[in-house]
């Protein structure tokens, strides 16, 4: 049904045109966007067959790191498939439904790192501060109930704005998505009704998770370099200080990503469109990509163990 002003009313079909003024260069950009995807997917399946197999790394740091690379890999694999069906392939279509269920799976795998993240800060919290505790705190029981949370939270805080834009939002004045994958503000500027609920209740999830989320984390580690520097040996304090590189790392880099590929968003109006689009893709597949190589250079078990298996495939 076609209105008389143009607008479209439940659409059934979006098209996603990819990055808005890079069309021509778009078959090369996803080159090393698919060499990122394949390097995170390899990555990270590594950590979870280490931590899987190796009976020494089945305590809590590791359970964690094996959660992100979990996440990782399907939070990669919700976007890149279709962003190279459109930059390779001229296949920009996606069925409404199917856009929604990309947006609530993004939505939900960034909530989700988030909070894996924060669960890493308290192990570590706990295992420098107050280690004589941390193998009775951290009991197999506890682990559940944090796997549980931090894969409930998102898809609790998800759903409502999945079913504000299926139900609220009707009428679209174009079906033409100036974006690579169903990024929420990009669908919902689509529509020719009032969205300030949409909005609002976006901005009231990204500050409940990430805010909530950066200040605990923020907190844990100020703790963290508080004992550390009162440690009265300097071995002991070197020692402490490199367990923590490697998530200090990874916190960075999520988190610095996130929060510039928001203000861009927000307050970059003069910044081209191209370069909104391009932050907010890199921001999901860097921290993916990234991840296996910062702990497989920094972590030393797990750097052992990727050794041992290609020193085993080579000698067989």
């Amino acid at each position: 049904m076609l209105p008389l002003n143009g607008s479209v009313f439940m659409p059934s079909v979006f098209t996603l045109i990819g990055i808005p003024g890079l069309e021509s260069v778009q078959c090369w950009i996803g080159i090393p966007f698919c060499a990122m995807y394949i390097i995170a997917v390899v990555g990270n399946s590594l950590i979870i067959v280490i931590v899987k197999n190796e009976n020494s790394l089945h305590m809590p740091m590791y359970i964690f790191l094996a959660m992100l690379a979990a996440t990782d890999i399907a939070l990669s694999t919700c976007i890149l498939p279709k962003m190279l069906g459109i930059f390779w392939f001229n296949m920009p279509e996606i069925y409404f439904d199917a856009c929604l269920l990309q947006m609530g799976l993004i939505h939900s795998f960034q909530a989700t790192e988030s909070g894996v993240l924060l669960a890493m800060a308290l192990d570590r919290y706990v295992a420098i501060c107050n280690p004589l505790r941390h193998a009775t705190f951290f009991s197999r029981k506890l682990l559940t109930y944090i796997g549980v949370a931090v894969t409930l939270r998102p898809i609790i805080l998800t759903i409502p704005s999945l079913l504000l834009i299926k139900c609220r939002l009707r009428l679209y004045r174009t079906t033409i998505v100036a974006h690579s994958y169903c990024e929420h503000m990009a669908i919902v500027k689509l529509a020719a009704e009032d969205v300030r609920v949409n909005k609002i209740y976006g901005l009231f999830v990204a500050f409940t998770i990430l805010g909530f989320d950066i200040i605990f984390i923020t907190l844990s580690y100020v703790q963290i370099f508080i004992t550390v520097f009162q440690l009265p040996e300097k071995e002991a304090r070197f020692k402490a200080f490199n367990t923590c590189i490697a998530h200090i790392c990874v916190f960075l880099q999520f988190y610095l990503l996130a929060f510039f590929s928001f203000f861009t968003h927000r307050f970059g109006s003069h910044i081209p469109k191209y370069v909104h689009i391009l932050l907010s893709s890199l921001y999901l597949l860097v921290p993916p990509f990234l991840n296996p190589i910062v702990y497989g250079v920094k972590t030393k078990q797990i750097r052992d163990n990727v050794l041992k298996m290609l020193c085993s495939k080579q000698s067989s």
